[in-house]
């Protein structure tokens, strides 16, 4: 590399190895055999190259769990740790080669903590998190003729999910590739993490903030009372949805958040090879548009599920948090005019 801008160059940086992609799994299968070492392998392959065989592995075995518990659900479980662990793939790949490592130590740091908030909710809320469609899956099937759904299974469940999840942490690559030009962390470097680590303080605000609403309006469905301290009125139990804190300005603060985490890393890679755009592209947008068919289906439900969530879409943006917060609907009393009471008056005496 010669310059910032060719380490987001695809045709010089992703295209040359390609090769390694097709010879990977003969070439392991020859070790293996041999008694070679898979460290030396591993340390000689292209970490993107071993990074996406990875995914396309595993996409296999999620597909074949799938459909032999009947749960597709599969990747969904491991969405809070691959991103990381892609991540630390390429930490460990850059360590292992003696190559420059600060800024992509730095990118695992801030992922660590990512993955250890989203990891705790994921089994506090009982194996519901981001990422995870598990009613959603099942609406979908029952929609879809056991084959149709088989493909999708097959396909995008399993496999193009697997990948999305590398593709996430690709941009991680892109900034590897860049320290070999420019190794040390700067103040831009810095802000970024900053910025990532304020996106998952916000992302566990809200979460946080969806989770004591919940286990409120749990506690009253049975006791028919409200919760004690519990910092919401019986209008907003009765409700069935949260309106206030970041809820009150935003529909889904927490999606938002977590798509902006992952637009800021790929931001970063574009600032550390010195391009306003790259190949790295990939993942974020690929996350946007599936959050946007989740998002999608789940307001879909919610909105059949509470009357009032129709006003709260009007007054409240999706994703992009509105200026001012939502006023929850007030039914209006029936104002009654006299000549009504007169004619009701009349109706009685008749």
């Amino acid at each position: 590399m010669s310059s910032l801008e060719d380490c987001a160059d695809f045709s010089k940086v992703v295209e040359p190895f390609l090769p390694q992609l097709y010879e990977l799994p003969s070439n392991a299968v020859s070790t293996l055999r041999n008694g070679g070492s898979l460290v030396s392998l591993y340390a000689n392959t292209n970490p993107l190259v071993s990074g996406f065989a990875f995914s396309i592995f595993l996409g296999g075995i999620f597909w074949v769990a799938s459909e032999a518990n009947r749960n597709y659900s599969q990747v969904d479980r491991f969405w809070s740790l691959l991103p990381t662990f892609y991540i630390a793939h390429f930490a460990a790949w850059t360590h292992l080669n003696d190559l420059p490592s600060q800024r992509v130590d730095l990118v695992l740091f801030w992922s660590v903590i990512w993955s250890a908030r989203l990891t705790f909710n994921y089994w506090r809320k009982g194996g519901y998190e981001i990422g995870s469609e598990d009613y959603r899956w099942e609406i979908i099937r029952g929609y879809c003729h056991p084959v149709v759904f088989f493909i999708f299974n097959a396909t995008f469940i399993s496999f193009i999910q697997s990948i999305l999840l590398f593709l996430l942490a690709a941009p991680t690559y892109v900034i590897l590739v860049a320290s070999k030009i420019e190794p040390n962390v700067g103040t831009a470097d810095l802000l970024f993490a900053g910025t990532e680590l304020a996106l998952i303080l916000s992302e566990w605000f809200s979460d946080q903030q969806q989770w004591d609403y919940q286990t409120a309006k749990k506690t009253y469905q049975k006791t028919a009372k409200v919760p004690r301290g519990c910092g919401f009125t019986q209008e907003d139990l009765n409700r069935g949805f949260i309106t206030s804190g970041l809820w009150a300005y935003c529909r889904h603060p927490n999606f938002t958040a977590e798509q902006t985490i992952w637009l800021v890393i790929y931001q970063w890679s574009c600032y550390a090879s010195n391009v306003p755009y790259s190949w790295a592209a990939s993942g974020p947008f690929f996350l946007i548009m599936l959050f946007q068919g989740s998002t999608w289906l789940t307001e879909l439900i919610t909105s059949g599920k509470y009357p009032e969530y129709r006003a709260y879409k009007k007054q409240v943006g999706g994703l992009l948090p509105s200026l001012r917060p939502y006023k929850p609907v007030v039914a209006m009393p029936r104002i009654i005019r006299t000549s009504d009471l007169a004619k009701r008056e009349k109706a009685k005496q008749k």
